[in-house]
């Protein structure tokens, strides 16, 4: 197995860390609320000790593998930050998703920030306030974006961030939790998936209109969760899967063609929730994490097929990262 760290962001409980493949953990917060709520935690793709993390406090960053971590002082201070997307054009310029639904972008590493005016709704009755739950970006197009918010539907900018559209007709719900983008390839236009509170949802141009799957025919679940795609191979996703937030047992999905069909994966039993997070890196594809909302943390080394679940169970987990 590759060494690697693994990061686990929870809710107040901050971040842990462990530098022997999930056997132990230690908690790795110093420079920010020790008991802070951790949604958002994203590695630097060009420098793996580089993680920016969003809390209630605003955005964080470390430049030492979390050993360190530094406020990264903006407008975002004291903002509940949800979604952090390091744009694969030019990982110097972050997108940033808060609650109540407000998205910021900055360059420089954060040295000129700007607030786009994006009009989304931030009152919901069901859960008070939207939040900007997940950011895409395809790497073959620098400047389209997108954004998904819960309860406010899909965003998408065609300009780096600066401007934002809403966009989504055909969508199962306005619900949205997760995001992908899979390139063209073999004659099949750009693809977003999405994963919502009642199905999976797929469209072919540039997020404008939608088919919900109906993934009901593959899984026995309709609530969708965590979505991401394995390293490198973009047109095979996974899928987190449950009962509901934060639900009562969750597994895993594979899907080989980007979403049109899929396959539960080999978990040890049920989750003890739904499946809400992926961790995933191009060092080694085969090596992937997972986690559900209520603590568990499961491993698998051949890409995805079969799950292992570590010793180590914590609180609520809402971010995941693994770095080399």
């Amino acid at each position: 197995m590759t060494p690697h760290r693994l990061y686990i962001g929870a809710i107040g409980q901050g971040v842990f860390r462990s530098l022997d493949q999930g056997v132990s953990f230690r908690r790795a917060a110093d420079g920010m609320f020790v008991e802070c709520d951790v949604r958002a935690l994203i590695p630097d793709p060009e420098s793996p000790h580089t993680l920016y993390l969003g809390s209630e406090d605003g955005v964080f960053v470390s430049r030492d593998g979390a050993d360190n971590w530094q406020r990264v002082d903006s407008p975002l201070n004291g903002l509940q930050i949800w979604s952090i997307l390091l744009l694969p054009s030019n990982p110097n310029r972050l997108l940033v998703g808060t609650c109540p639904s407000r998205l910021f972008r900055y360059d420089d590493g954060g040295r000129s920030w700007s607030e786009p005016t994006a009009g989304m709704v931030k009152e919901c009755p069901r859960i008070i306030h939207t939040r900007v739950t997940c950011l895409a970006a395809d790497p073959s197009d620098a400047q389209t974006v997108w954004a998904g918010v819960e309860i406010d539907g899909l965003w998408r900018s065609q300009d780096g961030g600066q401007t934002w559209q809403k966009l989504g007709s055909g969508l199962s719900s306005q619900d949205l939790h997760g995001l992908v983008v899979v390139p063209a390839s073999r004659g099949r236009a750009r693809r977003l998936v999405a994963s919502t509170n009642n199905d999976l949802n797929l469209s072919d141009d540039d997020g404008q209109t939608w088919r919900p799957l109906g993934i009901g025919r593959w899984l026995p679940h309709s609530y969708c969760r965590g979505l991401r795609q394995i390293a490198g191979r973009p047109e095979r996703l996974l899928l987190g899967n449950g009962d509901g937030p934060p639900g009562t047992t969750g597994l895993i999905a594979a899907s080989p063609d980007a979403g049109e069909s899929w396959q539960i994966a080999r978990m040890p039993g049920p989750a003890n929730s739904t499946i809400w997070n992926f961790a995933t890196h191009v060092e080694d594809p085969q090596l992937i994490y997972a986690s559900s909302v209520s603590g568990q943390v499961f491993r698998s080394t051949d890409g995805g097929a079969s799950w292992a679940k570590l010793t180590r169970e914590f609180g609520e987990i809402r971010a995941l990262a693994w770095t080399p």
